[in-house]
């Protein structure tokens, strides 16, 4: 964890008052998913998108039973403004454990999601957002670097997941019809 620590106080010394205001603006998009769920709405929404919707909707439903209520209670990892208590948040303290970031695994099953669903552009918009919301976890030290990284990883896995279950459901429609 030495090595977490010190990128974490390495991404201290970067900070500015503009890029802190712009930090804690692009992780509020990440919280309780908010902006995934509500793209994943709009999709829905949208006959032509709907598939997408449906993409997203699946992954993030997986993303929450994984991180939420499997792996943090199990991982139960504090998080590192719990262990270094020198740091001055910039962001309300959070209630649940670190690993993974929840964060960042919404924000790859959602670009995960649109890329399975065949939404590639949005996909990459999506991906630059990710990035943001990731790193801006790290830079304001509620997250360790292996946490984003897990999340990351959790985050691609839904997509795959909800590429899977989607398939199924239209071969089993595909077979009804005929």
């Amino acid at each position: 964890m030495g090595f977490e620590f010190q990128i974490l106080d390495g991404l201290q010394t970067i900070h500015t008052p503009m890029l802190d205001t712009f930090m804690t603006f692009v992780t509020k998009l990440g919280d309780a998913g908010i902006a995934w769920i509500s793209l994943t709405i709009i999709l829905l929404l949208i006959p032509k998108t709907r598939k997408a919707g449906a993409y997203m909707a699946v992954a993030l439903i997986a993303d929450l039973i994984i991180c939420n209520a499997i792996l943090k209670p199990i991982v139960a990892r504090p998080r590192p403004y719990s262990i270094n208590k020198t740091i001055k948040l910039l962001v309300p303290p959070l209630r649940d454990y670190s690993f993974p970031s929840g964060h960042t695994a919404a924000s790859f099953a959602s670009v995960s999601a649109l890329y399975f669903a065949g939404r590639k552009r949005l996909a990459v918009g999506a991906l630059v957002v990710s990035i943001l919301i990731a790193f801006s976890r790290m830079y304001l030290y509620v997250h360790y670097p292996t946490d984003v990284l897990g999340g990351l990883i959790i985050g691609l896995l839904c997509g795959w997941i909800a590429d899977v279950i989607m398939k199924r459901i239209a071969e089993r429609k595909s077979k009804a019809r005929t």
